[in-house]
């Protein structure tokens, strides 16, 4: 035997020994990791993590909570080619092999040693699978050979489409967004079945390097891997050379492209992932889940309008404050460079921020990020007088030049319909000159008959802060406390006819040896007033002395047994003038409990929470309205959510909201009669607009107008809007709750008592009808012409003055819709 043989023998040996040691080493390891591979079957029912979703009560969606962007789609959805790029870029021979690719390893290991990169990757589709639903990332050998054995298992028990399907939806691409359908929608704002051959190709290039080489981070090596994968695909036969010619001359069309939101309510949102998030926990942003919110898309559209409306009004009543930064002129020359600096400056809501590049005689032109050129004619520019303080303005501008300069940084509104004026052409955008306001509001809305919030905004941008006002701003209300006054009055015997003098009063202090001179409005005092005038003028001295008569102690523990805090509010007479304090939320509360004739509301933003596969987890609380609820107790358990097993499924929760009553019907009746006279011929006369009869309400303004307020309300639904500054400083001396918050709800209940048919409280049994003389408030005579109808609670009702209106002639009056217009009809 040659030598050379008995070489070639030994050497057979001794890879015969090598190999059969390592396929021992290999059944050793395969022995020992088995036990512990996750069950394939898990991926037939997998939950992809999915964001929390936030809609209204008619499916509109407002918001998404969640670090992922997923939108799961299904293989047959997804377009041939985009298929295609994948495994051109990832796996080619996908279909061929059962889970390991060995040319593919090869193929990999080449081009690492050859170029110093790997293009196209080691790691089969199947093997990827493996990890990102069942391994970490650690780079360790047990890893891989654990990514080895689970996907040739997952080869075993799952058809490959299942597994093409599962890869498309998990892989994570970058920008939060994991899957092929969110991938599509952030970075090309449309669905995976709506892109072209270019951005199919851009898209499976993301997996390599998903942070740092996508189109956003990177576009020329996102770009680079793009025409790879188009050439990978022409030479797989994928597509012909003309696709890949044309796809490959598209230039880089992503952008981000967030949640397409359907309108702007973030406050309710925000209130609505917090009371979430307490009862579910964390997974509500993982799992798919959705809230169905309780406001309506086109009263929370009207809501959110209105109070921006409304604080852009006072601002610009007080004037222009400048530009909000000045660039040197000689900057603005590189366009591109200046869109640049432009798209750092945050849009705040439609408001656009614009660089002043030229101003003429009666235009100033302008750059934004999105507009090449934008003019602002002077007509959109005249209210920009100069501001001095919140009391005084600067002339009026005769020119652009009087208000803007070249170089300035200003905020500009484009309107959806652009009307062009006759100084401009066809191609030019017209804008409004805006300013940022410094003062914010709230407006809450909601029904008084279940305390459904219906509408809610927490201030003019969500964006520049989150603090919601409607909810957390305890600010005092002022005069549009006083109806709370008035009815703690009535309950204790008090009449719409009582009369207190409107004079002036002098409280002495002597623990802080001041005095204490409180006045109305204006300085002027009436001398005897009936309540209902009283109420309707604002009188404060009138408010003042019925809170002594009533008594201040039982008026607070009056106002604590109709519901609400009162460690917020004083000890001492100054509670007459709303010098508490309490949050839009609160107040809103109380009118809607004034409006639904006197049952405690408990305000909800939640109508229903949907779990990951679809199942109700929570319903729209039930609603238990009761007279005495300690005496209905038995009425109540029975409302109680009934939690028990139903065919496997555990029954929804639904909250109990009892409303129990907390004020008298009659005194609820009698006080809503003054209230509409506030806006029948009161401080809320503005309101007489919109032309209904059933309308109620009060203004409210403090102390050197430090916040002003209107909450009205009619027996479908009660509004509240307030107008202040964050930290508090004067509106103006010329802001009262009647100028900035009534047209904010007047504007907004245009729009949410649309087709509402007018409705009144019904009349309840006990109140009467008497003549008096509106100057005494005492009973009058037929024969007096100044005497009006009055009405009044049967136990403090006076005696008739004449047989001709005894009680036949009051039972006569005591008909439904008699005191249907107490201007007319009543004091």
């Amino acid at each position: 035997m040659s030598r050379t043989l008995r070489y070639i023998r030994i050497l057979s040996r001794l890879f015969i020994a090598g190999g059969a040691a390592a396929a021992m080493v290999l059944a050793a390891f395969y022995l020992y990791l088995q036990p512990g591979l996750p069950a394939v079957d898990q991926l037939r029912d997998v939950n992809f993590q999915t964001p929390l979703k936030v809609y209204t009560r008619d499916s509109k969606l407002i918001a998404e909570f969640g670090e992922m962007r997923r939108t799961p789609r299904d293989l047959a959805d997804i377009p041939r080619h985009q298929v295609q790029a994948f495994l051109a870029a990832e796996d080619s021979r996908f279909y061929d092999h059962h889970g390991v690719d060995p040319w593919g390893l090869s193929r990999a290991a080449w081009e690492l040693a050859s170029t110093g990169s790997i293009q196209s990757g080691g790691s089969t589709i199947t093997m990827q699978v493996a990890k990102n639903f069942f391994l970490s990332r650690d780079q360790t050998f047990l890893r891989k050979f654990n990514e080895i054995l689970l996907a040739l298992q997952i080869e075993r028990e799952l058809s490959k489409d299942e597994i093409m399907q599962l890869y498309l939806n998990k892989i994570y691409l970058g920008s939060s967004a994991y899957g092929i359908g969110a991938a599509a929608e952030v970075y090309y704002g449309k669905p995976v079945s709506d892109l072209d051959l270019s951005q199919m190709a851009m898209l499976a290039g993301l997996p390599k390097a998903p942070s740092t080489a996508n189109p956003l981070a990177n576009p020329e090596r996102a770009l680079a891997r793009r025409d790879w994968i188009l050439s990978r695909m022409t030479s797989l036969g994928y597509i012909s050379d003309r696709e890949y010619r044309q796809a490959s001359s598209d230039d880089v069309s992503a952008r981000y492209h967030g949640p397409e939101l359907a309108l702007n309510a973030p406050y309710v949102a925000e209130m609505a992932r917090q009371e979430a998030l307490r009862q579910f926990g964390e997974r509500i942003y993982s799992e798919g889940f959705e809230i169905h919110t309780s406001v309506h898309s086109e009263q929370q559209q009207a809501a959110t309008r209105a109070l921006r409306r409304g604080l852009e009004d006072y601002d610009q009543r007080h004037g222009y404050r400048g530009p909000v930064d000045q660039w040197a002129p000689e900057t603005l020359n590189d366009r591109d460079a200046l869109t640049q600096r432009l798209e750092d400056v945050p849009q705040v809501n439609d408001l656009v921020p614009a660089a002043i590049v030229d101003v003429e005689d009666s235009s100033a032109t302008a750059v934004t990020p999105l507009h090449e050129r934008i003019t602002i004619p002077m007509r959109h520019m005249r209210w920009a007088r100069e501001y001095i303080d919140e009391n005084r303005t600067g002339p009026k501008p005769e020119s652009p030049g009087d208000v803007v300069s070249v170089g300035d940084l200003v905020y500009v509104r484009i309107p959806v319909q652009n009307v062009l004026g006759p100084e401009s052409d066809q191609d030019t955008l017209i804008a409004e000159l805006m300013q940022v306001p410094r003062a914010q509001g709230a407006i809450v809305s909601m029904s008084p008959g279940n305390g459904r919030i219906e509408a809610l905004s927490g201030g003019y941008s969500f964006s520049r802060s989150s603090y919601n006002r409607a909810t957390q701003a305890h600010r005092q209300p002022g005069s549009a406390f006083k109806p709370l006054i008035f009815l703690a009055a009535l309950e204790n015997g008090a009449t719409a006819a009582t009369t207190i003098n409107d004079a002036p009063i002098v409280f002495e202090d002597e623990d802080l040896e001041t005095s204490w001179r409180p006045e109305n409005a204006g300085g002027q005092f009436r001398g005897p007033t009936t309540l209902r005038r009283g109420l309707y003028q604002s009188r404060n001295l009138v408010a003042i002395r019925l809170l002594r008569q009533t008594g201040i102690r039982r008026t607070l523990n009056y106002i604590e047994s109709l519901g609400l805090d009162t460690s917020r509010l004083p000890d001492d007479l100054s509670l007459a003038l709303g010098s508490g304090a309490m949050t839009p939320m609160e107040m809103t509360r109380a009118y809607a409990m004034i409006a639904n004739g006197g049952y405690e509301v408990t305000p909800w933003v939640i109508e229903r929470v949907v779990g990951p596969q679809g199942e109700i987890l929570r319903g729209k609380p039930q609603i238990h309205q009761c007279d005495d609820c300690s005496r209905d107790q038995a009425v109540l358990d029975a409302a109680l959510p009934d939690l028990h097993e139903d065919n496997g499924a555990t029954q929804p929760i639904r909250p109990v909201h009892t409303m129990e009553r907390v004020a008298d019907e009659e005194a609820i009746y009698i006080l809503q009669s003054m209230m509409r006279d506030v806006i029948q011929r009161g401080t809320g006369r503005a309101a007489r607009s919109l032309g209904r009869g059933d309308l109620a309400g009060k203004t409210g303004t403090t102390n050197n107008q430090l916040d002003t307020w209107f909450m009205g309300f009619n027996k479908g639904l009660a509004t509240g809007t307030w107008v202040g500054f964050d930290q508090p400083q004067p509106l103006g001396r010329r802001e009262f709750g009647s100028v900035t918050a009534l047209p904010i709800w007047k504007n907004y209940m245009k729009t949410a008592l649309d087709g509402m048919p007018e409705k009144l409280m019904d009349r309840p049994a006990g109140i009467v009808s008497r003549r008096i003389d509106p100057k005494t408030g005492k009973t009058a005579s037929t024969d007096n012409p100044d005497a009006r109808f009055e009405i009044f609670r049967v136990r403090y009702a006076p005696a008739p003055a004449s047989t001709s209106d005894s009680g036949g002639s009051d039972q006569r009056r005591n008909g439904e819709g008699e005191q249907d217009t107490p201007s007319q009809q009543l004091f």
